[in-house]
């Protein structure tokens, strides 16, 4: 157990997903005057904290096994792809579940249907993905040796 928690990778990236999410509650509080502990298990918005964790994951990787090492090399494409997913294949999922989710609500006002309603926030707009992987940076460098 103390191997894993003496893990600068794993904390890193713990750490900025947490962070990422922290601050997602900040902007909902700020907005709603409420606090909503949903967003620290929740996808979608601002900052991204998939792009976040895999952000830091690489740059701790970078800093400790070195830029030209194999395991930097796997961080940074795990990182490209999730962060293409997060911001892409999701955002348009998203688009989707927004507009179904109309259509819905337009023949749920002329017909008698139990309404089911479909998850929009899945996806992240490119800024929320480019805060997301700043803030995996900046926790990675932090906390690099």
């Amino acid at each position: 157990m103390a191997e894993l928690l003496d893990n600068r990778v794993l904390i890193a990236a713990l750490l900025a997903w947490v962070a990422a999410q922290s601050i997602k509650i900040a902007i909902d509080l700020s907005r709603t005057g409420r606090i909503n502990f949903r967003y620290l298990v929740s996808s979608g918005g601002m900052p991204s904290a998939h792009a976040a964790l895999v952000s830091a994951l690489a740059t701790v990787t970078g800093r400790e096994a070195g830029l030209q090492s194999p395991l930097f090399g796997v961080a940074v494409v795990v990182a490209s792809v999730v962060m293409y997913d997060a911001a892409g294949v999701r955002q348009a999922a998203m688009l989707q579940a927004r507009i179904l989710n109309r259509m819905l609500d337009e023949l749920f006002t002329q017909h008698a249907f139990s309404e089911r309603r479909l998850r929009e926030l899945l996806g992240h707009t490119p800024i929320e993905v480019f805060a997301g992987a700043m803030l995996g940076l900046a926790v990675g460098f932090v906390l690099a040796r």
